[in-house]
């Protein structure tokens, strides 16, 4: 599956690129090294609370309520900078944090166990509901997620929070930053990933604290945030809007969706159906100017398994005039109107890194098309750019052709490009869901026999390139705000005369192969024991840093009858996610 259609925007590679993501990467380093050295060596968190009362609805069609009470984290004196790394698949998940000493960073290593994965830090706080008469009728605990830069808590903070939009859910992240920014909030609520609470129509208060074990790690003073909650029944039926206009003008949800997931790419974020539908109500918490500056909340992605819903509900997100995840607005930039001139070359410069993850989200299924007697194997990959520099393709299309011609493009340090070579072509797919221009040379996905030799092939082998996982932004320049990561990117448009496909440094590009001609086709195929095999740049077109690990495999074991096979999907070293 791929992209719906919408309008593409052309990204420029800016001058000094690969400096400006070097610095980013070691922005929370340097930025405390300029400060006097009688600053904090560690940062001032505190829990704090924008409002004291607050009204949520259950609606009749869709009962319960997200427990968003408008509750944050805030950092003082230096940010709060996590780093979460793994050396292998073969090696549990471990955190540090960034502290200052004289000025000088220096990492801390947090107790083993500390977390299991990437989305977050798990029951970070928790919130105790009580009724109006002092009876306890929730207690929960929440996962908290410090990429979640919802706003400035002072004028004089920075501008920007540096830090990621999101947690990774990737199961095969390799490392993650989690930050919150000196001066900024990060709301404490899960969003979309948080399940809603069964309250009945009343009064309430909410109480929400910081778990012990955080206060002690992180020196976060004892002091539970209090909110009265007022819940209001309601029905879709006695709004003035329809559910879809409410769910245009829902404050609520929104405000914590980070990127939307593209049909058949990786996780994104997107409200809840009672999220979704909820009109705004007065009293509600706090306002977020969704689509319009910095202050969107993005909490963790959303797992995997929710990227076929969330196909559907980006088709509702995005405009053509490239407005994407609510947290920015894409640059409307010219497009390219010729090839380039000169001679083509390859420098003596960075390159990308080109890395595939080993195939998850493993299942037999019909092909979402009931076809009897027939079994397909679908599953998801993901090539990722392990950098140091951005893979660049841009496509030109001569006047009447049928498909363009690609180019791999160089920068240096600064910046500035240097050279280009042709590394295949673009094809303009038309099939509904599609409809957008594919870089024909990008990976291929095959089924091997257990003696590693191919069985079958998926017919999936161009893609629309965009930036829909982050799979490890601790490596040397990765961009921890890549552009490309939604609808806004959708590679073209059928009389597009160029197109640019970017993969930033640190992420990766997940396809979902659920299709029949994109899965694989398994109703022929023996039981037993086979290795799904995902290979980026398959015919070694695109020039990179090292091109022997390009090749992922992913075990599995097929089974059952013809109309009814049966996949087992054994752990990947510790990664135990089919």
């Amino acid at each position: 599956m791929t992209r719906p259609r919408t309008t593409r925007l052309r990204r420029p590679l800016l001058a000094g690129t690969t400096i400006v993501a070097a610095l980013a990467v070691t922005a929370g380093l340097v930025a405390a090294a300029s400060e006097p050295a009688k600053a904090a060596t560690k940062p001032r968190l505190s829990l704090i609370a924008a409002t004291t009362s607050l009204t949520l609805t259950s609606w009749k069609e869709d009962p319960g309520v997200h427990l968003d009470l408008g509750t944050y984290l805030t950092a003082e004196g230096t940010p709060l900078e996590l780093k979460v790394t793994r050396k292998s698949y073969k090696d549990p998940v471990t955190i540090t944090q960034t502290v200052y000493e004289g000025g000088t960073a220096k990492a801390k290593k947090l107790p083993g166990g500390t977390v299991k994965d990437f989305s977050g830090l798990p029951g970070f706080v928790r919130i105790t509901v009580t009724d109006k008469a002092g009876k306890k009728v929730l207690s929960r605990a929440e996962d908290f997620c410090p990429n979640n830069a919802s706003g400035r808590v002072r004028p004089d903070a920075p501008a920007t929070s540096k830090y990621p939009e999101s947690c990774p859910t990737n199961p095969f992240t390799l490392g993650s930053v989690w930050g919150v920014e000196k001066g900024w909030a990060a709301n404490t609520y899960g969003g979309s990933y948080s399940e809603p609470v069964q309250l009945g129509a009343g009064t309430y208060t909410a109480k929400v604290e910081v778990a012990k074990k955080y206060r002690d790690l992180f020196g976060i003073a004892d002091k539970p945030a209090t909110v009265k909650l007022t819940v209001e029944e309601r029905s879709f039926e006695d709004e003035p809007m329809s559910r879809s206009a409410a769910a245009e003008h829902a404050g609520h949800g929104a405000a914590h969706d980070a990127p939307t997931a593209h049909a058949g790419h990786g996780p994104g974020h997107a409200p809840t159906p009672a999220q979704a539908a909820a009109p705004v109500t007065s009293g509600a918490g706090p306002t977020y100017n969704v689509g319009h500056g910095p202050l969107t909340a993005a909490p963790p992605a959303l797992p995997w398994a929710l990227k076929k819903e969330q196909a559907v509900r980006s088709t509702r997100v995005g405009d053509a005039s490239g407005q994407t995840d609510g947290s920015r607005r894409a640059p409307a930039l010219r497009p390219l109107s010729k090839r380039p001139a000169g001679k083509p070359s390859v420098p003596d410069v960075p390159k990308p890194d080109l890395r595939s993850l080993p195939a998850y989200g493993i299942v037999v299924s019909d092909g979402e098309q009931d076809v009897p007697g027939k079994d397909y194997l679908a599953f998801s990959a993901n090539v990722w750019n392990a950098g140091p520099a951005q893979l660049v393709v841009d496509g030109f299309r001569s006047p009447g052709k049928a498909k363009m011609d690609a180019y791999q493009y160089f920068y240096d340090a600064e910046g500035k490009q240097v050279g280009y070579t042709p590394t295949g072509t673009m094809e303009w797919d038309p099939r509904p869901g599609h409809m957008h221009w594919h870089f024909t040379d990008f990976a291929s996905y095959r089924l091997l026999k257990a003696d590693k030799k191919e069985a079958v092939r998926s017919g999936k082998e161009a893609f629309c390139l965009a930036n829909t996982d982050a799979i490890d932004y601790t490596v040397k320049n990765a961009n921890w705000h890549p552009y490309n990561t939604d609808l806004a990117t959708a590679c073209g448009e059928e009389n597009s005369i160029s197109v640019r496909e970017v993969l930033d440094v640190g992420s990766g590009d997940t396809y979902s192969q659920d299709l029949p001609g994109q899965s694989f086709d398994i109703t022929g195929v023996p039981n037993g024991t086979y290795y799904i095999q995902v290979l980026a740049n398959p015919e070694k077109r695109l020039k990179e840093t090292d091109l022997d690990n390009n090749s992922a495999l992913r075990k599995i074991v097929l089974g059952g009858k013809p109309g009814k096979r049966t996949v087992t999907v054994p752990p990947h070293d510790l990664v135990n996610a089919g």
